[in-house]
């Protein structure tokens, strides 16, 4: 799953859980939105190192033609 749909999951999950009465659901919910940030903010940390690293190959690129 994408880190989006493990919040909103996770947040169903434990809004299930608190009208329930449900501690374990509630709690499960709770743990798998905070992965969904996590997933999302890694994803976004992996894009900005790729972009960093074309960038650095690129400039490589152009002192080694020069």
């Amino acid at each position: 799953m994408g880190g989006k749909t493990d919040q909103v999951t996770g947040k169903v999950k434990e809004a299930a859980g608190v009208l329930t009465g449900d501690k374990e659901l509630e709690r499960e919910g709770k743990v798998q939105h905070a992965a969904g940030h996590i997933k999302e903010k890694a994803a976004e940390i992996a894009d900005d190192v790729k972009k960093a690293t074309e960038k650095v190959v690129d400039k490589v690129k152009k002192a080694v033609k020069s």
